[in-house]
């Protein structure tokens, strides 16, 4: 199959692309215990600004934000300077940054946290997932169900985090609102049992995802807004029931985001191409498509097929920070480390070569 399709320029919100690829966000803990980047993130995402676009691994709004050990934060000016470095090192490599909002919400541990709370949800029941603590495994404890009062407090953590990442330097920002997290948990009608407005129907467990995303966009401008979705993906314990329910909860959602004129939408798509269809015909700006296990060949399928505008890469930009030069020469990959794609240092990290030193 051919990547032709990949080379043409686009413009997504206020930045001019030069192609169709995108870096993917990727979890890859190696923050300090405070959230503040190392010098390293900085040229780890230099490395790939040749992809253009640059979308950030998720970056807690707050401190109840944070899932794992090591994730970094938006919230404070510690968290502003070390994003500085990060945003001033792609721009000087030509490309753009956009920071990954990401709230975990149940998806945590008390342990892993500054401040050992409970996580919070949109109601009080466990994800019932391993997850790794200082000490090793632990199952994700019974989460504090946010009030409504919780529920404002958390939609203005949001709007500082996109106005710090601004203030960092960043293009722009991305709200996760998938893969198990705390947006794709009120989605969710197995993790949301709430009886207030913001459970029970499609309408009502959309209004936090839109809230947030209405206060993003009024905060920077929805030009400098996208937002991450994942329908009928399992993470975190998920469960959004069969497939009309699925269609039924996202194609409400997307038409009620759709208004907002955001940047764009980056969906995590898992197989239901009728779905997809339908989102990229409601939706007026970019839409972003990862899939799971893509070949090489199939990178430019969904640009080819008129579903998506641009093709973000995750494991292939992981293992290969070149791998837009390498595409483009049908040059050989490196092959990816698993054992560091997850914390320490630049092992795994900033080490993988360029094809002039591979």
């Amino acid at each position: 199959m051919s990547l032709s399709s990949l080379w043409q320029p686009f413009t997504l919100g206020r930045v001019e692309l030069p192609h169709r690829l995108a870096l993917a966000p990727m979890t890859r803990t190696r923050a300090n215990p405070d959230g503040t980047l190392s010098d390293l993130t900085a040229e780890y995402y230099a490395q790939r600004a040749s992809l253009g676009l640059i979308i950030t691994e998720g970056v807690q709004p707050s401190e109840d934000g944070q899932g794992y050990i090591n994730t970094p934060g938006i919230y404070t000016p510690g968290h502003v300077e070390g994003w500085r470095k990060v945003t001033d090192a792609v721009h000087a490599e030509g490309g753009a940054v956009f920071i990954q909002l990401m709230h975990a919400g149940r998806m945590s541990h008390p342990d892993n946290t500054p401040h050992h709370r409970l996580p919070v949800a949109p109601s009080a029941i466990s994800a019932d997932q391993d997850m790794l603590t200082p000490t090793g495994p632990q199952k994700t404890p019974v989460p504090r169900e946010l009030s409504v009062d919780d529920i404002r407090a958390t939609i203005a953590e949001f709007r500082h985090a996109a106005a710090s990442a601004i203030a960092a330097g960043a293009d722009g920002v991305e709200i996760h609102a998938a893969n198990g997290y705390l947006l794709h948990q009120f989605l969710s009608p197995n993790a949301n049992h709430r009886t207030d407005s913001y459970g029970g129907s499609v309408e009502n467990r959309s209004r936090f995802v839109i809230e947030v995303a209405q206060a993003v966009a009024d905060e920077i401008g929805a030009d400098r807004v996208g937002i991450r979705l994942s329908p009928a993906m399992p993470l975190g314990g998920i469960n959004e029931g069969d497939t009309e329910s699925v269609r039924a909860q996202y194609r409400h959602l997307v038409g009620e985001l759709a208004p907002l004129n955001l940047a764009y939408l980056h969906l995590h798509h898992v197989g239901d191409d009728e779905l997809l269809r339908s989102f990229r015909d409601a939706w007026p700006t970019a839409v972003l498509v990862v899939r799971y296990g893509r070949t090489r060949e199939q990178i430019a399928g969904d640009i080819d097929a008129g579903l998506a505008d641009i093709a973000p890469l995750g494991r292939f930009a992981l293992a290969n920070p070149d791998i837009v030069e390498r595409l483009r020469t049908d040059a050989p990959l490196n092959d990816l480390d698993p054992a560091t794609i997850y914390g320490g240092g630049a092992a795994g990290y900033t080490d993988y070569p360029a094809m002039a030193h591979a």
